[in-house]
């Protein structure tokens, strides 16, 4: 399943979307049902639909810390949830060593949420992603379930800083089920692996998909290359690749998007969806490049998937969440976004979030989003 083709040129002839979302104040001016895609156009102003939360929307676990976050709707009524999860006694950096993708239950979007079980558990350093799953986005194409990951393998040695062979050796990759209760089918090789002298010649992760207009796939996702220094390299860049089918191969198209002249890392965590005629993403804009916003999470659109551009409302959120009580709280962390669709109209934005500097106890938040009028 490895991806080695490069296309020579951009083409339009694939089309695809990607989307950012977030809460704050520094607005800026300038799918299937229940699923994460829409086919609804809008010009998306996702600051000014953002609502107050309620306390059952805070997913949290005393014994383990949470990130990510990728749901859908089931035929059996229930709303599945895909996130990662590692013992909380590790600290936060053991995400890159023991994360694990789980899967958790609700009757309703905005919780409470019960664990079923691992979707995704560890399986031996003899496979590529047998140490570590993380990075979780769920789609349904077909009638069957598609659940992209990155994953990795290697010692679980854990420091003050991070495992730097782990983090080297993530990839991307997709396992396959007939129901979100799984079973999940896992392969031997990566979906997407690394190649030399391109864009990921160190590392690749991140994976966010949507659906073609002629029922291909386009993925986007965050690429490390291997220019700068190690063990971190760089630059931090995205790419395009695009597929006829679900579980590949896949072509990676030449040209980085989410760049920043001058910043080698300007931004992280896309969500993509095709909404009618356009493609959209929600995006963390690491340091306010795109927003002007400092930290925070931007809105894109593309016309076919490949050239991007910042959206006529670019500031989805910056950390910052009010509570149904009243309550306005400051996060540490609001990253990891991805929307739930309901026939077209966005419903939920999910994302990991975190109180505190050294993000004990992160959480997945689930945050309503108010119909466009």
């Amino acid at each position: 399943m490895k991806t080695h083709r490069i296309l020579p040129r951009l083409s339009s002839l694939f089309a695809t979307g990607v989307l950012l979302l977030g809460l704050g104040d520094c607005a800026l001016g300038t799918g299937l049902a229940w699923s994460a895609h829409s086919d609804t156009t809008h010009d998306w102003d996702f600051h000014a639909m953002l609502q107050p939360v309620p306390a059952t929307a805070k997913f949290s676990d005393p014994d383990y810390n949470i990130w990510c976050g990728s749901a859908l709707k089931g035929d059996d009524g229930k709303f599945h949830l895909f996130y990662s999860r590692w013992p909380r006694k590790l600290g936060h950096l053991a995400w890159v060593t023991h994360s694990e993708i789980a899967h958790a239950v609700s009757d309703s979007p905005f919780g409470p949420w019960k664990h079923r079980d691992i979707a995704l558990p560890a399986r031996g350093t003899n496979f590529w992603d047998g140490s570590c799953t993380h990075n979780p986005t769920v789609i349904r194409i077909g009638g069957r379930f598609y659940l992209y990951y990155m994953g990795n393998y290697g010692d679980r040695v854990l420091s003050k800083s991070l495992n730097w062979t782990h983090r080297n050796r993530q990839r991307i990759g997709v396992a396959v089920a007939d129901s979100p209760n799984g079973p999940w089918t896992r392969f031997d090789k990566p979906l997407v692996d690394t190649t030399p002298g391109f864009h990921d010649a160190l590392c690749c992760n991140n994976p966010s998909v949507a659906v073609r207009p002629d029922g291909g796939v386009l993925m986007v996702y965050k690429a490390v290359g291997a220019q700068g220094k190690l063990p971190f390299g760089g630059p931090v860049v995205h790419c395009v690749a695009t597929s006829d089918s679900p579980t590949g191969p896949f072509n990676k198209h030449p040209n980085p998007i989410f760049v920043k002249e001058g910043v080698r890392f300007p931004a992280e965590d896309p969500f993509i969806w095709r909404s009618a005629d356009r493609y959209w993403a929600v995006v963390k804009d690491n340091a306010g490049h795109f927003t002007q916003c400092g930290y925070s999470l931007a809105l894109w659109e593309s016309p076919d998937g490949l050239d991007w551009k910042l959206a006529k409302h670019p500031l989805v959120t910056t950390p910052e969440v009010t509570w149904a009580d009243g309550r306005r709280q400051k996060l540490t962390a609001l990253e990891r976004p991805q929307i739930l669709f309901d026939n077209g109209t966005p419903v939920a934005l999910f994302c990991a979030a975190a109180e505190t500097k050294d993000r004990d106890g992160s959480f997945n938040i689930q945050i309503p989003l108010q119909a466009p009028k």
